[in-house]
């Protein structure tokens, strides 16, 4: 999929979110209703301003989600790193995940 960055799987690995994964597939499935509800927008040829309100909406949605993993991507992820890197005395490790995690804001911020 084009645009997509794939990182290496951890196995087994848990992630920040996966606490709140339920809740964020229940999110993702309520945006995925509101793209289809667009698409029939546009094939009922409703008025422009209500189909680009209707993806502004979506738009914010999926903001909110990003700002969520991202969110949890620092507390738990670049946390456990620094944690990690105090404990054995490597800055790489920390060094590691604070780069994703700017590199992930900077593709928000796109």
């Amino acid at each position: 999929m084009e645009g997509v960055v794939s990182t290496p799987l951890d196995e087994g690995a848990i992630h920040g979110y996966t606490a709140d994964k339920a809740a964020y597939k229940r999110r993702l499935n309520r945006i995925e209703g509101q793209v289809r509800g667009i698409a029939r927008m546009i094939e009922d040829d409703k008025y422009c301003v209500d189909v680009l309100t209707q993806i502004s909406a979506v738009t914010k949605a999926l903001h909110a989600v990003s700002i969520g993993l991202l969110e949890e991507h620092i507390s738990h992820c670049v946390v456990g790193a620094a944690n990690e890197s105090v404990a054995t005395g490597d800055p790489a490790a920390v060094q590691d995940k604070v780069r994703e995690a700017s590199e992930a804001i900077s593709r928000l911020l796109r």
